[in-house]
């Protein structure tokens, strides 16, 4: 037969009854480990699972029983050793012992925590509806019950409810305790003289235990010499602290050494009187305009009326308006003083000499050379100085007289003249004219007679080789008609020629075709008559091209990007990127290590090759589109021509140290071509030796600035 539950009251001693210093030695003192350990149930699948315990809820004393399965349980110990441990700051552990709880009933709180205050009774005013709609709600509240220490809702573990249920039905508490188990006749139907066991009581087991005792009374004696201090309440009271506090340095703002006390508001006047005197009033054409100015920009936010008495004054319309203004003003002002650096703001600006100590450079127009009919495209000049050649939309190339504005000879070449370069070897004289799809090689007849009879005796000895060579071009020899009008050799391309420039020396010059092929530049020998393709593939749509002045160095400039090719090598030596959209142009310098580029997007690009790939300095000066830019040869200066109708002088010294960067410093604007076609200048060009430039514009005319 199944042994009944046994009942609250009659389970084993308690530490309440057990000893007269129980409630004091759990409630701080160090015992031993056994008197702390948690029970352990044996659970439906055969393990050890730990009993929870509600919290608050008395701890038992290991009965004898348990003791003999204490070594087996020690591994489960040590990992459930932190499960009951409850985070809270708090243990609203009840410790008033194994009392009834009844004696509680009158009083608001139902026992005392750890430090000795009162746990209070949970606010239960629940009525019969809120009691039926939780239990309609609450998917738990079959599995809840009330802790009768502390008054709370617990919720029953699966463990602990299989036990009730095993308790109703009248089955053993443990799950594999066997209640048929054949039986051990412990005793013989004989009577034996001796008793199995007569061992009296213990003399513990009644009188009050002197090792607890003495525990406790160290325990007394440490709590009265103030050893054991109790716990630190928690204080929940928010601190608050004057924004504004004087400034002694023992308030909290004493700490901030740069702190700004609040701004005071400024004090009424007579303008704010009821009673005003007749000046302060507004009349009707100031109370318009004030009507009409913006807020912020009010002498006054407010109009001064005249009342006969202060009863007759109304409420003011904007009090809480301007409350809440002047309360975003005090906690909006930044409250700490900004060390700011006081700095002119010139001298931020960089220190750049003045233009009149960079002088010499153009700076007013001396010369207007007329005659094209449409747009002058291109220009060059002879080495000499003494001769210009323009070249026009008009179908004609015209040759002026530098120092007099007189034209001297004019060559129509039956086409848009696109580009044209004089021959930079003083010893020979030769033009190149790009016109369509040929590159025209002109000796124009001019100066030294000596010159130019040796240039033509120099064409005319050139001997063609036995074997004829395969070339990308073809070169013509002028008819008498075409050689009575100045023209020597034709260069005959397969598609446009848009730009012909001379190698240094004379001899070799590279021309750009309009052509999206590997065939876009081709660089040919005019001695030789020898034309080549020096490169195998397109690296872009190719603008313009130049050789370098003194080393074996050949520019290639495509949309973005410009590439330095060594021609001995037959490699590619630099990258450069412009960090513009579209570029138009380029020009060397004399020294041969720093480049300029101009951009259809008004950009002008200064590249130092020793420094870096990407410019050293991006100029943008002009407004709109650039068409092209020069280097004089002998001064430091640089121009660059826009559609904007104006060439822009610079100064570019560059220094032989190479630690020291170039000076770039824009000294003069030059204006005098006027917008056709909203084109405006498309060329500039230096004079060889003298500080001059010259600038062809969309309106035909050629200018000679000094």
């Amino acid at each position: 037969m199944a042994e009944p539950c046994p009942s609250a009251d009659s389970e084993e001693l308690t530490d309440s009854e057990g000893s007269a210093y129980s409630g004091l030695q759990d409630s701080g003192s160090d015992s031993s480990s056994s008197d702390e350990e948690e029970e352990q149930e044996e659970g439906p699948g055969g393990g050890s699972v730990p009993r929870t315990r509600a919290k608050g809820a008395p701890r038992k004393r290991k009965t004898l029983e348990d003791d003999s399965s204490l070594e087996e349980n020690k591994a489960l110990l040590a990992q459930n050793e932190y499960e009951e441990d409850s985070s809270d700051e708090e243990d609203i552990r009840n410790t008033v012992g194994n009392i009834p709880m009844e004696w509680y009933q009158d009083f608001p709180h139902i026992g005392y925590d750890l430090e000795g205050k009162k746990i209070y009774k949970p606010i239960r005013n629940k009525d019969e509806l809120d009691m039926f709609l939780e239990k309609m709600e609450n998917p738990d509240y079959w599995r809840t019950v009330q802790d009768k220490m502390t008054g709370a809702d617990i919720k029953l573990t699966d463990e602990q409810i299989d036990l009730v249920q095993r308790l109703q039905k009248g089955q053993f508490g443990d799950v594999h305790f066997n209640p048929y188990e054949p039986a051990v006749d412990f005793f013989t139907h004989e009577v034996m003289i001796h008793p199995v066991t007569n061992r009296p009581a213990d003399k513990r087991s009644f009188i009050p235990s002197l090792i607890e005792k003495e525990k406790v009374s160290k325990l007394v004696h440490a709590i009265k010499m103030g050893w054991i201090k109790p716990r630190k309440p928690k204080d929940d009271t928010p601190t608050y602290y004057d924004l504004w506090a004087h400034e002694d340095p023992n308030s909290i703002l004493g700490r901030h050494k740069m702190h700004v006390p609040a701004p005071k508001m400024k004090l009424p006047g007579h303008e704010e009187s009821y009673n005003p005197p007749p000046e302060y009033l507004l009349s009707e054409e100031e109370r318009l305009a004030w009507e009409q100015q913006e807020p912020a920009e009010r002498r006054l936010s407010f109009v001064p009326r005249q009342h006969r008495s202060l009863r007759a004054v109304p409420a003011f319309p904007r009090f809480i308006h301007e409350r809440f203004e002047r309360c975003l003003d005090l906690y909006l002002c930044p409250r700490q003083r900004k060390m700011r650096v006081n700095v002119d703001p010139e001298d931020l600006i960089p220190k750049l000499p003045k233009p009149r100590d960079l002088q010499p450079f153009p700076t007013t127009q001396a010369l207007v050379y007329r005659g094209h009919t449409s747009l002058v495209r291109c220009l060059s000049i002879s080495p000499s100085g003494q001769w210009l050649v323009s070249g026009s939309d008009d179908g004609s190339v015209r040759f002026w007289e530098v120092s007099t504005a007189r034209c001297m000879r004019t060559l129509p070449v039956g086409g848009v003249v696109k580009s044209l370069a004089w021959n930079p070897n003083p010893s020979i004289c030769l033009v190149a004219i790009c016109v369509e799809h040929s590159v025209l090689l002109v000796n124009p007849c001019l100066g030294d007679k000596l010159l130019y009879g040796a240039t033509d005796q120099l064409l005319e000895s050139y001997v063609p080789p036995e074997e004829e060579r395969v070339q990308p071009v073809r070169w013509v020899t002028a008819t008498a008609e075409e050689h009575g009008r100045g023209i020597r050799l034709l260069v005959q391309h397969s598609k446009a020629v848009k730009q012909v420039t001379w190698h240094g020396k004379g001899d070799y010059f590279a021309s750009v075709v309009s052509d999206n092929s590997n065939m876009q530049v081709l660089i040919h020998q005019s001695s030789k008559r020898w034309s080549q393709n020096p490169f195998r593939r397109s690296k872009g749509l190719v603008q313009c091209v130049l050789f370098h002045p003194i080393r074996p160095y050949f520019f290639v400039a495509t949309q973005r990007y410009v590439r330095v090719y060594n021609l001995l090598k037959q490699e590619l030596t630099k990258k450069l990127m412009s960090n513009c959209k579209w570029v138009s142009s380029m020009a060397i310098h004399p020294g041969g290590d720093n480049i300029i580029c101009g951009s259809y997007d008004s950009k002008l690009a200064w590249f130092d090759l020793d420094l870096s790939t990407r410019p050293y300095q991006l100029l943008r000066h002009h407004k709109r589109a650039l068409r092209s830019v020069a280097f004089h040869r002998r001064y430091p200066l640089f121009a660059s021509g826009s559609d904007d109708g104006t060439v822009i002088v610079c100064h570019g010294m560059v220094y032989n140290d190479l630690l020291q960067n170039p000076l770039l410093v824009p000294v003069k604007v030059l204006k005098g071509h006027a917008l056709t076609l909203d084109l405006g200048v498309l060329d500039v060009l230096f004079h060889p030796t003298q500080p001059w430039v010259f600038s062809s514009g969309a309106d035909g005319t050629i200018r000679l600035y000094t």
